[in-house]
């Protein structure tokens, strides 16, 4: 059976019972676990199911999808390209700090298959869930009270848990870049704070941002553009941006 026919069934069957099981699924299709988690991230990302801890189920639009969800699938092949570049940007001596943010989900995705030994730090559930199953990775998690609709803490218990520690480098999500206002902004105070005092104590800084959020303002803004050493995007920007934005301190690292 091919990959596509066995991800068909695999939604057939998430249809009809509302979750599947990794190791019920590895003996229904005769692969091996770590194939059938692939297929799970491979539709997860396609925004066709949501993964749990062992097995996924599906999303419901009738329950109110979280904001969460609704955004990790949209932009998905920017999001990848972003991943995978940032993974090249990591080294397994430093300690990896991944924000909430749908481009880490899809980092961790990358490193849940990886034999590098990184050591990841994140406040993100998805990213626990995930990484939590690759014995290589060294996995620190700051919990508190969590937040439903960004699927993660960024309250006041996990900023005094987070801040003991000292990453090596930082990859923070924005909802706006503004490079020529040296602005970068949040929808989430909370979050936003989160992400401020992550940029203080982090080595290293890298705004993770899908090139739609380069121009872009939103309510809260959490830190200047020349805080961080660079935005890591899916794709080259125009000459006059990349140049505002090194006269700031900050390199465009571009997928392409």
């Amino acid at each position: 059976m091919f990959m596509e026919e066995r991800q068909a069934k695999i939604l057939e069957m998430l249809e009809r019972d509302g979750k599947v099981l990794v190791k019920e699924l590895a003996e229904i299709f005769g692969v091996t676990e770590d194939s059938i988690r692939k297929d799970l991230s491979s539709l997860e990302l396609d925004g066709k199911l949501k993964r749990t801890y062992g097995g996924a189920v599906t999303i419901e639009e009738k329950l109110q999808m979280t904001e969460a969800n609704r955004r990790r699938i949209s932009d998905v092949e920017a999001k990848r390209k972003i991943a995978a570049t940032a993974v090249r940007l990591m080294q397994p001596q430093d300690l990896i700090f991944l924000d909430i943010s749908t481009i880490s989900i899809a980092i961790a995705q990358i490193l849940e298959k990886s034999e590098t030994p990184y050591k990841i730090l994140t406040n993100m559930v998805d990213v626990l869930v995930m990484l939590a199953r690759n014995p290589k990775i060294n996995l620190f998690f700051a919990g508190g009270q969590i937040n439903q609709s960004r699927d993660g803490f960024s309250d006041a218990l996990n900023l005094e848990f987070i801040l003991r520690f000292r990453p090596d480098v930082s990859f923070i999500g924005a909802f706006g870049v503004e490079i020529k206002r040296n602005s970068l902004t949040s929808r989430d105070t909370a979050g936003g704070i989160h992400k401020a005092h992550m940029i203080d104590i982090s080595k290293k800084n890298f705004i993770i941002a899908e090139s739609r959020k380069i121009g872009v303002e939103s309510t809260y803004s959490f830190a200047t553009l020349d805080k961080v050493d660079g935005i890591v995007t899916e794709t080259k920007l125009p000459d006059a941006l990349t140049t505002a934005a090194e006269k700031l301190g900050t390199k465009i690292i571009s997928a392409e």
